[in-house]
This record gives C-alpha cells, sequence and structure tokens, in this order.
C-alpha cells in the first residue's frame, strides 16, 4: 500500500449516496458491511499513522526537552500532506464500491 495510491483512489470531498446501493453491490447484510468497512477502515488508519510517525521520527531527538522542541519546515509540509488525506472511511467505502475489497460470507465457508 503506497500513501499515493490512498490519495488518488477518492476525491477529498463530502459525498451522499444511498446505503442500499451497497447492499446491492455486494450482495451483503447492511451490518456486514458496516463491520467490513470500519475493520478496513482501521487498518487504513494505523497504516496512516505508523507512515506519519516514520517520517516524524526523524526530527525528533532524545536530548530535547519537552518544551525545546522546535517545529521545522519540512516537519510541518509533512503535516499538512497527512491531513489533506481522505478519511479512512471515506477511502474504505470507495475501496468496496471499486471492488478492492476481498471479504468472504458465512455461507461462502
Amino acid at each position: 500500500m503506497n500513501i499515493e495510491d490512498l490519495k488518488l483512489k477518492c476525491k477529498n470531498n463530502t459525498l451522499v449516496f444511498n446505503i442500499k446501493t451497497l447492499e446491492k453491490i455486494t450482495n451483503t447484510n447492511i451490518y456486514k458491511i458496516i463491520n467490513i468497512l470500519a475493520k478496513r477502515s482501521n487498518q487504513i488508519n494505523d497504516f496512516l499513522k505508523l507512515e506519519l510517525d516514520i517520517k516524524l521520527k526523524k526530527f525528533y531527538s532524545s536530548n530535547e526537552e519537552l518544551y525545546e522542541f522546535f517545529e521545522n519546515k519540512e516537519q510541518i509540509e509533512i503535516s499538512k500532506f497527512f491531513e489533506k488525506l481522505p478519511k479512512p472511511s471515506l477511502i474504505s467505502i470507495f475501496e468496496l464500491l471499486n471492488g478492492d475489497i476481498i471479504y468472504y460470507n458465512d455461507n461462502d465457508i
């Protein structure tokens, strides 16, 4: 998974659609769909948090005091980039609509 791929998968704006369309597309109960989307959103959120921590780790030093933390211009740009990314829940919905999420019904197993 790549951050740029996540950014390109969906637009960062609000969309309104009927939730019944998810049931029709997936042939699954709406409660199971919500559970699938929640799990995928958590995976995406964990991935983004890990990427942000890795990128910001190089700005931390062990000898700095809590009040002596100075922000770097590059650090601010990285933070702004992550703030502009679409929400994980929106990304997971677009992945489901595009068929990128693989899931199994209880009846299929």
